[in-house]
């Protein structure tokens, strides 16, 4: 590949709960037909959109042209910094505890810290307590929602099976 061809990432919208059929369709048709169409992003959690890794708005168009559930390919490009905590669950193993101290990246509570109470890896959910509330309420985020900022390393092991 001697010459780099710039990657651009669009945010194509789709019909609710469609969107993995809309990925399967748009990546088969950009491949039948030779689109450049780089990658096909399905974030977790996020429903109503699709993302498209594309050399140009064009190409994106083109791939999604005709598929069933697609709806359109938004206006603005989006930023690869704005969609990375959605994509990052995929590329690590996430290792949270209870205990462990987060940072809710995600949501109504963004940029809140919270301890870790309980983890459901099958629904993948925690359970956490804001360190900034008076009274600790248990609010149930997703799992790509947080990110571990301190480790409660002694008491950990004893009780990860949480």
């Amino acid at each position: 590949m001697a010459e780099e061809t710039k990657k651009h990432i669009f945010a194509l919208r789709t019909t609710a709960n469609r969107e993995d059929q809309v990925a399967d369709f748009v990546a088969s048709n950009a491949k039948r037909k030779g689109y450049l169409v780089f990658a096909v992003i399905r974030p977790h959690g996020m429903r109503g959109y699709i993302f498209l890794e594309a050399a140009d708005r064009q190409n994106a168009e083109l791939a999604s042209a005709g598929v069933p559930y697609a709806r359109n390919v938004l206006q603005q490009e989006i930023a690869y910094k704005d969609i990375e905590h959605m994509i990052e669950q995929v590329k690590k193993d996430v290792d949270i505890r209870k205990n462990d101290i987060v940072e809710i990246i995600a949501g109504p509570f963004k940029r809140e810290q919270a301890k870790i109470s309980r983890v459901d890896k099958t629904k993948e959910e925690v359970v956490v307590e804001l360190l900034s509330a008076a009274v600790p309420i248990p609010i149930t985020v997703k799992l790509d929602s947080v990110k571990v900022i301190r480790r409660d390393s002694e008491s950990s092991e004893e009780k990860e099976e949480g």
